[in-house]
């Protein structure tokens, strides 16, 4: 089976998923919608988070609903704007329609859509849409990870002193006492980014860089990408080393071999 975004990349999905390929196909269709938006004009509110929102992140979240439900109406949907569904259902899908609405509204391009689906809490499938750069990553439990059609994998740089990081969203660490043992990592490192969002992760699950730490996350943030990284081969934890969960507030992900020696100095400063 192929796919084919009319604004995007072509990939194939041959050995795919119904589950997979509805994924992907929910996210080309909230991609046009959020290219459509992107340098126009759309209503923005504020929710009671004091967090944005736009008629694209709207739009997109029903386009995604709608495409999902229509083949899955079993199936459970936790998204950004609409909430949760099916409390009891056995797979729940995590739906971020615009993860990076601030950047969205000021026309940064690093914004995307991330879908992801749990079954019995544990992630099974995720679709990551970077949609101004034309990425769409993707990934399945035990069939690697793929972006634009072509296999992922994560780093072996085993030493901190040449390791690539990117850090993002960093307040409640920068908040605790793991703020020192950040310093550690950062002067330890070869080279220190702050890519942010979806794309550090897509960086990371290539091998383009080799560890991601981030604070202040949500698991609608994240679940795609961790099984995007982790099928690449890469190590995806919170800062004290749990797995993604829809609790989860912070994130270490690296190759297996930074991932361990990060751990070390970083767990137990941040929730």
């Amino acid at each position: 089976m192929s796919a084919e975004s009319r604004s995007g990349p072509t990939f194939e999905t041959s050995d795919a998923s119904e589950q997979l390929t509805t994924a992907l196909d929910a996210a080309m269709r909230a991609a046009d919608i959020s290219r459509g938006y992107y340098a126009g004009e759309f209503t923005v509110s504020t929710k009671s988070d004091l967090t944005p929102v736009t008629q694209a992140d709207v739009e997109c979240e029903q386009a995604i609903r709608d495409t999902i439900l229509a083949r899955f109406p079993d199936h459970g949907f936790y998204g950004e704007e609409t909430g949760r569904t099916r409390a009891d259902a056995e797979y729940l899908w995590l739906v971020d329609p615009i993860d990076g609405t601030k950047g969205f509204v000021r026309q940064y391009p690093f914004f995307s859509t991330q879908i992801a689906l749990m079954h019995a809490g544990e992630i099974v499938l995720g679709v990551s849409s970077g949609t101004m750069f034309d990425e769409l990553a993707w990934a399945e439990r035990g069939k690697g990870a793929w972006l634009n059609g072509e296999p992922l994998s994560v780093s072996t740089i085993d030493d901190v002193e040449r390791a690539a990081v990117s850090t993002g969203n960093l307040k409640s660490l920068a908040l605790s006492d793991g703020w020192a043992a950040l310093a550690g990592v950062v002067a330890s490192a070869d080279r220190i980014r702050g890519y942010g969002d979806f794309y550090h992760y897509h960086l990371l699950a290539a091998g383009k860089i080799d560890a991601v730490i981030e604070s202040d996350v949500n698991i609608l943030d994240i679940a795609a990408l961790s099984i995007i990284v982790t099928e690449a081969g890469g190590v995806f934890t919170d800062l004290n080393g749990k797995p993604p969960a829809l609790d989860s507030r912070s994130v270490l992900a690296a190759n297996p071999a930074l991932h361990a020696q990060y751990l070390a100095r970083l767990k137990g400063f941040v929730s």
